[in-house]
């Protein structure tokens, strides 16, 4: 299964043998011996390279949940502060809530080791029901997926630019984050909803956006926890905007039945005692 994912994942033979460390003769006949006992094409060739059949697609979703789970598993049996906790997070949070928190969470239980995930929002949801992280901070997880809100911690969007530089920011260009960043998909609503079609520029990463802003290029909207600095040091400045500051907490999610040290790192973020002013809120019951 890890043969075929690697092959899926790079549409080549040749990128999967050398990322797994294989030969490519050794690679082909892991997918063609899979192919033989499931009775089905899974790959098939696309120009110079392969693409995934239907079929493919299908085989592969379930690899990813399945290798997910195996992993899991092992997670699961061990000590849980022995364990291993692979935490997927979009990079605002992962730069101006987690980093504190990992901090005290690392000093207190230094035996877990931790890996991060950093990616936007649908990304990381799709890794987390597929199993393949432990936990997300991230925007509210989407409807009718099974995953859990474990723990919240308050946040409010609002629209900043450089001082001075946009007067009135609903004829200014807006600075977006790429596809699958709630962020964005927040602006634009906010957009719909003031009935406005400013230009609009998108720059893909949360660094980008936020230098941009600085520099004058436009208004972005953003979490307050990202920008208290730039705001504080005069750099940039919170504009009025009809519709603004949004409530929009931080989730702590995982999966219905979370790691043991997914369990233990929930229990040290909503401990104000040990985390203080960073911590989250368990939901009430």
């Amino acid at each position: 299964m890890e043969t075929f994912l690697a092959v899926a994942r790079h549409t080549s033979i040749r990128r999967a043998a050398a990322q797994l460390h294989i030969t490519e003769a050794a690679a082909s006949a892991a997918v063609a011996h899979i192919e033989k006992q499931l009775g089905a094409k899974l790959i098939a060739k696309a120009g110079r390279g392969i693409a995934l059949t239907e079929a493919g697609r299908v085989y592969a979703e379930y690899c990813r949940s399945i290798l997910g789970l195996m992993h899991e598993a092992e997670a699961a049996v061990r000590r849980a502060e022995t364990g291993r906790l692979r935490i997927g997070v979009v990079a605002t949070a992962g730069e101006y809530v987690l980093l504190r928190l990992l901090v005290s969470f690392r000093d207190r239980y230094p035996e877990i080791e931790v890996g991060l995930s950093i990616h936007p929002r649908d990304v990381l949801f799709i890794e987390l029901l597929h199993h393949e992280t432990d936990l997300v901070i991230a925007g509210r997880p989407p409807r009718d997926t099974g995953l859990v809100v474990r723990a919240r911690r308050p946040s409010r969007l609002v629209v900043v630019g450089s001082p001075g530089r946009c007067p009135n920011p609903l004829a200014c260009t807006w600075l977006l984050r790429g596809q699958g960043s709630g962020t964005r998909e927040t602006t634009l609503a906010l957009l719909d909803r003031l009935q406005i079609r400013p230009p609009t520029l998108t720059l893909g990463s949360h660094g980008a956006v936020l230098a941009a802003a600085r520099e004058g290029l436009g208004v972005t909207l953003i979490h307050s926890d990202a920008v208290e600095g730039d705001v504080s040091e005069g750099n940039l400045e919170v504009l009025g905007v009809d519709g603004t500051p949004l409530d929009r907490p931080w989730h702590a999610v995982t999966t219905r039945t979370p790691t043991p040290a997914a369990r233990l790192f929930l229990g040290h973020i909503v401990d104000a005692d040990r985390v203080g002013a960073a911590a989250f809120r368990a939901p009430a019951t």
